[in-house]
């Protein structure tokens, strides 16, 4: 290469690289802004969830939510986490908008299906539902810190069910904490929503006057026979039933299942 030639190649080089350093400058750029969050979910052992997110037509469009056509919801979006045994954490990237089917979206709720096992048979299982809802914009956005923490804690709830009165467990959760205003979803593109599910020590029964509780456990009031089905103590506080666990023990007292002592 004659000097005149390595002389042009080099000059070629330096206006690329000017031509590069004034796009990096200006802020163009061939990556897209972020047109979504994370969603962080914590879940304790033995739990799984599924997610969906919902769609709405944005504010001041005419269109609506296009139909279902096949497998394709345009309008929703699901996300999953299997069951484990040890406490995980899932990750979600949530998309704020869509435009699928023509009409441009905008997320609207994110729900969760709460699953958890009790036992060891495929239908010892507990389901509940719960979500976050967004909104447009805050009226005061400083109200919102990220990342946002939801705390959400789950209880079971056990009954007897069937003429052996088998105990069978009722998963319910609630919200027990949550980010002070608006989720604003004009604020959400790139951050970080954790969601963390705990599940409570206690358990309660399911139905109020069914259970006495005493200091070794709660026991099953007899109602009008062993047979009966709702069983309301109406202030018999000396007559019960045995039930059986999950696991098929005879049991007098739950969760011990027999007396101290015995």
């Amino acid at each position: 290469m004659s000097e005149a030639e390595a002389f042009g190649a080099a000059r070629h080089m330096l206006y690329f690289f000017a031509v590069a350093g004034v796009m990096v400058a200006s802020g163009c750029s061939v990556i897209k802004p972020t047109d979504s969050f994370t969603l962080l979910t914590e879940l304790p052992p033995g739990f799984s969830i599924k997610g969906e997110a919902s769609y709405v037509p944005r504010t001041g469009e005419m269109c609506s939510v296009p139909a279902k056509k096949g497998r394709n919801y345009p309008g929703l979006k699901f996300f999953e986490q299997k069951l484990s045994d040890k406490a995980q954490t899932a990750q979600f990237e949530v998309p704020l908008t869509s435009t699928e089917g023509g009409c441009p979206l905008v997320l609207a709720s994110f729900g969760y299906e709460v699953d958890a096992k009790y036992g060891a048979a495929q239908l010892n299982l507990g389901r509940d539902y719960t979500g976050i809802s967004f909104q447009d914009g805050s009226t005061n956005p400083s109200l919102t810190t990220y990342p946002t923490i939801f705390k959400k804690e789950c209880q079971w709830l056990f009954r007897t069910i069937g003429p052996k009165n088998y105990i069978t467990k009722i998963l319910q959760c609630k919200t027990i904490t949550a980010p002070q205003g608006v989720v604003s979803r004009d604020q959400l593109s790139g951050k970080t929503v954790k969601v963390q599910f705990s599940l409570s020590k206690e358990e309660s029964p399911y139905m109020g006057d069914t259970w006495i509780k005493f200091p070794e456990g709660w026991k099953r009031c007899m109602g009008k026979s062993l047979e009966d089905p709702y069983a309301f103590c109406n202030g018999n506080t000396t007559s019960f039933k045995p039930f059986k666990m999950p696991d098929g023990r005879d049991c007098t007292v739950y969760p011990n299942c027999t007396e101290q002592g015995q």
